[in-house]
């Protein structure tokens, strides 16, 4: 597996693949690889042919109160990993590579960053959206993968790439979980046994949530409150958001219309985790 630091390298690489009429896949991340990164990963390798991974610690999408400096990163581990996984290359800039001098422009995408993790967290997607479209930019992949739990930053992505006209296609992979049920996250690890112990609530919740719906339930209300009832019967649980919400546009509604996307934000200490499901699905 190559490892790559600069923004030539990993375009000569690209473009000698593309030369050759091979489809590249990409995977990008903020590294501290799980089951959930590799998913995206075996995706990739079974739709293109060479396979990229960019691991970057994105400083414009973490807030002044967030974890950046802390967020756990292990280069080693994480590329022994995809070696094993067998990707082809490796995208590790540093961060002067990827913001070097006054970096001042930023990419926002209007509407659907206004709710959901976009209230309680300013000025997020809009890391999000400069940092993924820099990486398309410089890789210039022919698919790019995503996980599902990060639904609101799919839908973001996808509208991004939609408005901006680039050339690439963006594949949404179902959210990994643990064996209880607990959605995957590099974050998961700042949990408390206790804490761990309580967190499968969250995908427990959406569940029973997704089951009154195939019962005939269309109470958006209703739906919120089932889920924020068994999440606040959980000791140290505190929600940040429970909302349902259209798709794709991420709007309000009293009775529900499906498919919709049902998310939320819950904090276990300090750590905020995050999950969803699809409604009506």
């Amino acid at each position: 597996m190559l490892i790559l630091e600069t923004i030539a390298e990993i375009r000569d690489f690209v473009s000698k693949e593309r030369a050759g009429g091979r489809a590249v896949g990409f995977v990008p991340t903020m590294g501290y690889l799980h089951e959930g990164h590799l998913s995206l990963v075996r995706r990739a390798q079974e739709e293109c042919g060479p396979v990229v991974v960019s691991i970057f610690v994105n400083p414009l999408q973490f807030g002044p109160k967030e974890d950046f400096s802390v967020y756990p990163r292990d280069l080693e581990r994480d590329s022994r990993l995809l070696e094993e996984c067998g990707v082809d290359a490796l995208f590790h800039p540093p961060g002067e590579e990827m913001y070097p001098g006054r970096h001042r422009t930023i990419v926002e995408v209007g509407g659907i960053t206004g709710c959901l993790c976009g209230t309680s967290r300013p000025g997020h997607f809009q890391g999000v959206a400069t940092v993924v479209t820099k990486l398309l930019n410089i890789v210039q992949p022919h698919r790019a993968y995503f996980g599902q739990k990060d639904a609101q930053q799919v839908l973001v992505i996808k509208k991004m790439v939609e408005d901006l006209n680039i050339p690439v296609e963006i594949v949404t992979v179902p959210t990994a979980r643990e064996a209880d049920g607990l959605a995957m996250s590099s974050r998961n690890v700042y949990l408390t046994p206790e804490q761990r112990a309580a967190a499968p609530i969250l995908n427990k919740s959406l569940r029973e949530a997704a089951g009154a719906v195939s019962k005939g339930e269309r109470d958006v209300k209703k739906l919120v409150a089932m889920v924020s009832s068994g999440i606040n019967g959980v000791e140290g649980a505190s929600i940040d958001y429970v909302e349902v919400r259209s798709l794709p546009d991420l709007e309000e509604m009293e009775i529900l219309e499906v498919p919709a996307l049902m998310a939320l934000a819950v904090r276990f200490g300090n750590t905020r985790l995050i999950d969803n499901i699809i409604l009506g699905e």
